[in-house]
């Protein structure tokens, strides 16, 4: 008799993480991964990006600005969550933070978000989301990392090329920095709290103050 022949099956591989499984980013700018932050500790400032939804009008008029920094001067200073400095380009904003830990960044974000949604709908008349998907945050942990960061926020307008004057720009917290190389004269008083870790206030000085005319990644 002929011996029947076992059928071979090829192994299906279903368990495991498979590629495309998992639920998709949503948002115009899905690109901020949807995963656990990084364990935060105290002595570090924390570079913060927030973005607007399309469509939206330019953050860069004066009564944008001053909604923008009403809610960080009263969102700082709440649950160990302090913005130090910031800019405020036409659709994004950059802070620069310090935080007692990742939950303190966590909460600290939720309410200033709320916050600036609430007073930019009722600024445009507009109902629906603001902000176009999550923060994003990245940690600075050397003396290096803070100055370029430093200079990145504050000279940001320039960056994009919607700054030119020889003069801090005004839709940050630039004018009443005390980093640059020369002096600057301003009659705007500080908004947000000084700085309070050593590598906001003295570390970062250690790679040479900022020039005014500054691009970022040049200094």
């Amino acid at each position: 008799m002929k011996k029947e022949k076992q059928a071979q099956f090829g192994f299906v591989n279903w368990g495991g993480k498979r590629r495309g499984a998992g639920r998709k980013p949503k948002g115009e700018r899905a690109g901020v991964v949807h995963a656990k932050r990084p364990v935060l500790c105290s002595r570090f400032p924390v570079h913060v990006t927030l973005r607007l939804r399309r469509g939206l009008p330019s953050l860069r008029y004066d009564a944008p600005h001053e909604h923008v920094r009403r809610a960080l001067s009263v969102g700082s200073e709440r649950f160990g969550f302090r913005v130090v400095h910031y800019s405020v380009q036409s659709n994004h904003v950059h802070l620069v933070a310090e935080v007692d830990d990742e939950r303190a960044l966590t909460r600290g974000m939720r309410g200033l978000t709320v916050r600036l949604a609430r007073g930019l709908n009722r600024l445009w008349r507009h109902t629906g989301k603001v902000l176009a998907d999550r923060y994003h945050a990245r940690i600075l942990r050397t003396p290096r990392e803070v100055r370029n960061a430093l200079a990145y926020v504050l000279q940001n307008a320039r960056k994009h090329g919607a700054w030119t004057a020889q003069r801090p720009d005004p839709y940050s917290s630039a004018p009443w920095f005390d980093g640059w190389k020369t002096s600057v004269k301003t009659a705007v008083a500080a908004a947000l709290p000084r700085a309070r870790t050593w590598l906001l206030e003295v570390g970062w000085r250690r790679h040479g103050l900022l020039d005014p005319g500054e691009l970022p990644g040049t200094g």
